[in-house]
């Protein structure tokens, strides 16, 4: 597709939509011609028929000349601080009787950063008046750009009347009139205008109408505050006039404006027809508020507030939600409570006190268990709170850090969720390599605190050292020794009810001692066409025993063998329980790499060389001596396809215990995604490792150049053989989602529908339809 000359010059000249600081500019002194002729410089025609409020491209950028041809423009101000303005042209004439110079053909006027391209300038020596006309083009020591078929300047380069005028703004938009002017105050006023930041072409450099402009009557221009003001504006959508801006203002320097933002509507099972708004208050550039009220026919009204500031020594931002209605506890709606106030709480920042100090801290508190499902606000079923303080040097990392979770799972009871405080963690690197190694030292306290249910308080110290050298036959080698002590205190241990992992009540201590030998020999060489690296890898570990049972356990519960931690040097997640006795543990690494190609498998297993271990339950693939199989295998073709599937093997009868795919096939637009997980353990002593199995797929088609169509869905296929506690008969959806979106580079919409398949308490099971809208570079006040 061949495109229009307009078309030709957008991709040439990307255009600002925030304001017209272009006219602005600084007086100075009379007009100094420099005499002279240069060789021409090429122009084209403006496209003839279009109105203003088109918005046309502007034209083709002109063919600057050497600068052989045009003399380098004289400094900006002389020495009595006076402009001074250079030029060139075609020809130069001068009409003695009006005291008029005139200069045809291809003329440049420069001024510093400004200059003026037009077919013809004539400046009156009476009036001091410059005309430039046919195919003017005016950039401002900015940037900025005025395209017009006629503009009066004055002698002192500034402008004056204009006809016909498209104005391109540096930061991206474009603003067109009929008919502007400069007032004596520097406030340029323009008449039936037309303002949009959308692009004028496509991606292939097509011919588009913008997806939306704004049409007003009158634009000021005031430049005392950097603002765009419209009179009588409206928003054009495609087209189609939809809805009017009283007192419509843009920023110039593409800063935020206060003022509404668009309202969007929602129908939901819970709420009924939803119709939100916002009024964004910008205080200052590093702090702002926004408003926002809600009505539902379903439900008494809600409000909202967030506030966001930027200091000096960080960011934080506070959120709020708050209405007044009932609520109910239970999916029968039966347990209902009168109409009481509700809300959300969210509120989180960070800040840099130094290079090597920090606090990081998030709040999150709701005041019932149902309110964020049921407004849609998140669907999180706990709500974390912390607080962190951190420092960061190249030897040591020091944190003392506080946690705190609300549950919302509506049959779990808050009294029995713990709370963390202080977590302390303190490590430190020695300059010196000890026998070659690097040795870290850590420090490490913990305390879990319940209304109801058992405590715990623990602390160690730990020394670990590392040496890791590669032999002259390109094995890697790895040596670890580490020592570590522990002591407990824990009271409330009956509260707990899997019995592994209460731990004995009152004062225990526990030693740690840990050596390992890894050693990996990567073969490289050439396979089909590219370049195959095989890895084989074995490892030693060696722990005497440790009294594991007799300690709490409250952060090492979710054992399970992956391939992410078969060559760990405790497969446990945490600190309360070490895998103790000695254990060789061997596998491979093997990758392919073609043109667009890559392909890498890792397969391994653990043999137990003393008795079994009674801290791993049955199921997990470590309780016995012989391990089961794990592994994890990706293919990955340019950015078009990635799969990845990881996966346990039972080791008597090959019985797939873990089956997890994950794959994404598709463009950044046009895409699929697909992700499977099976947990087949027959783990039934344990509550924290049930089988689960669930679906996960999501779509996205793109077409007509700036529409999709996509959707999405979340199903449990767990059946009751599986987990005893679920009612599903194997295909439970959770959620879904379909929509379509149209999006380009200043235009954002959409309609979207979702079923939700569970309800909890009053957040109900249902249909929730919604509307979409958002523009870039727009607010009004």
């Amino acid at each position: 597709m061949v495109p229009s000359r307009a078309n030709r010059i957008a991709n040439a000249t990307h255009l600002l939509g925030t304001g017209v600081a272009m006219l602005a500019l600084v007086a100075g002194a009379p007009l100094a011609a420099q005499e002279g002729a240069a060789t021409g410089t090429g122009t084209v025609e403006e496209p003839e028929g279009e109105s203003p409020s088109d918005l046309p491209a502007p034209p083709d950028p002109v063919v600057v000349p050497s600068q052989e041809d045009i003399p380098p423009p004289p400094p900006e101000f002389n020495e009595a601080g006076e402009r001074q303005i250079s030029f060139a042209a075609d020809i130069l004439s001068y009409d003695s009787d009006a005291d008029i110079t005139t200069a045809e053909g291809n003329v440049v006027l420069r001024s510093g950063d400004r200059s003026l391209r037009a077919d013809s300038v004539s400046w009156s020596q009476r009036t001091g008046v410059i005309v430039a006309s046919g195919n003017v083009r005016f950039v401002d020591e900015n940037g900025n750009q005025l395209y017009s078929e006629r503009v009066e300047l004055t002698d002192q380069f500034e402008a004056g009347a204009m006809d016909d005028l498209l104005l391109a703004l540096r930061q991206g938009g474009r603003l067109a009139a009929n008919r502007g002017v400069r007032e004596n105050d520097g406030t340029i006023a323009l008449e039936q205008a037309a303002y949009s930041a959308c692009a004028v072409t496509d991606p292939e450099g097509c011919g588009k109408e913008p997806s939306w402009r704004i049409t007003a009557e009158r634009v000021i221009y005031d430049p005392t505050d950097s603002k765009v003001r419209f009179k009588g504006a409206y928003l054009e959508l495609f087209g189609a006039r939809i809805l009017p801006l009283p007192g419509l203002s843009v920023r110039t320097d593409g800063g935020a404006v206060s003022g509404f933002l668009v309202p969007d509507l929602r129908i939901s099972e819970s709420n009924g027809v939803e119709v939100s708004g916002s009024y964004y208050v910008r205080f200052a550039d590093n702090r702002d508020l926004t408003v926002s009220a809600y009505a539902f026919t379903k439900a008494p009204p809600m409000v909202s507030a967030q506030w966001r500031h930027l200091t000096d020594k960080g960011a934080y931002q506070i959120t709020g939600y708050a209405t007044h209605s009932r609520r109910f506890t239970d999916a029968t709606r039966t347990d209902t409570f009168d109409s009481e106030p509700r809300g959300y709480l969210f509120a989180n920042g960070k800040f840099q006190f130094t290079p090597e100090w920090s606090l990081t801290s998030s709040i999150r508190l709701a005041s019932d268990r149902t309110f964020l499902r049921r407004y849609d606000i998140s669907r999180d079923d706990r709500l974390r709170s912390m607080v962190d303080l951190e420092r960061i040097d190249e030897k040591s990392y020091f944190s003392m850090a506080g946690w705190a979770t609300q549950t919302l799972r509506l049959g779990q009871d808050q009294d029995n969720v713990p709370v963390a405080l202080p977590v302390m963690d303190w490590r430190y690197r020695l300059d010196d390599p000890i026998a070659g190694g690097n040795v870290e030292l850590q420090l490490n306290s913990l305390a879990i605190i319940r209304k109801e249910g058992q405590e715990t308080e623990r602390a160690f110290a730990k020394a670990q050292w590392d040496l890791k050298r590669i032999t002259g036959l390109g094995q890697v080698v790895t040596l670890t020794g580490l020592l570590r002590g522990d002591i407990y205190h824990s009271d409330g241990n009956e509260f707990t009810e899997t019995a592994s992992y209460r731990g004995n009540p009152g004062w225990e201590t526990r030693g740690v001692a840990l050596g390992a030998i890894d050693v990996e020999w990567p073969f490289v060489g050439e396979f089909f066409g590219g370049e195959q690296v095989l890895t084989p890898r074995v490892q030693l570990v060696v722990t005497p025993d440790i009294k594991n049972l007799a300690i709490p356990n409250e952060d090492a519960r979710a054992i399970d063998l992956e391939d992410s931690n078969l060559f760990a040097l405790n497969r446990f997640p945490g600190y309360d329980r070490v895998e103790d006795g000695a254990r060789v543990t061997y596998g491979f690494d093997w990758k392919l790499r073609r043109p667009g190609w890559e392909l890498l498998t890792t397969l391994g297993q653990s043999y137990r060389l003393d008795s079994d271990r009674d801290i791993f339950p049955d199921g997990t693939g470590l309780s016995e001596k012989v391990s089961d199989f794990v592994g994890r295998t990706q293919i990955r073709y340019r950015d078009f396809l990635k799969l990845t599937h990881r996966y346990r093997l039972d080791k008597d009868n090959f019985a797939v215990r873990r089956n997890e795919f994950d794959a994404t096939i598709g463009s950044s637009r046009t895409y699929a995604e697909v992700g499977y997980l099976r947990l087949n353990r027959d783990i039934t002593s344990v509550e924290d490792l049930q089988d689960r199995e669930e679906l996960r797929a999501a779509v996205r088609v793109a077409f007509a150049d700036y529409w999709s169509a996509f959707g999405s869905g979340v199903f449990n296929l767990t059946d009751r053989e599986e987990d005893p506690t679920l009612s599903s008969d194997g295909f439970q959806p959770i959620r879904t989602r379909l929509g379509i979106a149209y999006q380009d580079d200043c235009l954002e919409m959409g309609a979207t529908w979702r079923r939700d398949y569970v309800s909890a308490g009053d957040a109900r099971r249902g249909d929730t339809f919604q509307l979409y809208l958002s523009l870039k570079n727009l607010g009004f006040r």
